[in-house]
């Protein structure tokens, strides 16, 4: 094998709870509009026929506690709290049993997002990727086994901006339930170990700024925070 020309930033591993192994990321799949009130927030009605995906990039990827520069190039940088699937063995066009057999882990999650530029492409009906796979847009708190974690039912999911609360919702409130996702997404990928899933955001989607702090959690799941500097 010939020389590398230069070395490439590494991508983060996300720490798991009980474990002194950390689970790599290998790539980052995204369910879009999966809460009902955050589709109307948004200007949709629920659609039930297949859940819709996006992907981030794993070099856009960050841990939890860590800060990062205001992005170029918007005017109205949104916060998405979400729930994330972390896979723990391949699977490919499973069903949902399947599927809820191949989840490793659960975590926390924050979708970062330049709303002007996202709903701009889609308006062009051009895809989110300005959007949607910005640096530093996809921050991961530590996994939580499955088997520790339970049952994914109404546990609270939130979010506050320097301490006042933006999002509070139930993962009850999922369109397609985590089982559903993973069965679904496996009919166009080959999912495997180091595959993470970020299911949706409930409502009360909104803009931060540089110098705010974003907090967030999911009842059982270490919290997640990521504070937003001034612009580079």
């Amino acid at each position: 094998m010939s020389e590398l020309l230069f070395d490439l930033p590494p991508i983060p591993a996300i720490p798991v709870k009980g474990s002194d192994k950390a689970y790599p990321i290998g790539r980052i799949f995204c369910v879009g509009r999966n809460y009902a009130a955050h589709a109307a927030e948004m200007g949709f009605e629920v659609d039930r026929e297949a859940p819709f995906y996006f992907t981030k990039s794993p070099a856009n990827a960050m841990l939890t506690a860590g800060s990062t520069p205001y992005p170029p190039g918007t005017e109205n940088f949104h916060h998405e709290m979400e729930l994330v699937i972390a896979i723990g063995k391949p699977v490919f066009r499973a069903s949902p049993e399947e599927g809820m057999a191949a989840i490793h882990a659960y975590g926390c999650g924050l979708d970062m997002t330049r709303r002007d530029l996202q709903i701009a492409s889609r308006n062009k009906q051009r895809p989110w990727d300005l959007g949607k796979d910005v640096e530093n847009s996809a921050v991961f708190g530590p996994l939580t086994p499955a088997e520790e974690f339970g049952a994914v039912a109404n546990q609270r999911i939130w979010l506050e901006v320097n301490g006042e609360s933006r999002q509070d919702a139930t993962l009850e409130e999922l369109i397609w339930k985590v089982d559903e996702v993973v069965s679904d997404l496996s009919k166009f990928y080959h999912l495997r170990p180091g595959d993470v899933i970020m299911t949706g955001t409930p409502a009360g989607v909104g803009p931060v700024a540089a110098g705010d702090v974003i907090t967030g959690g999911i009842d059982g799941l270490h919290p997640i925070s990521l504070t937003l500097t001034d612009p580079e």
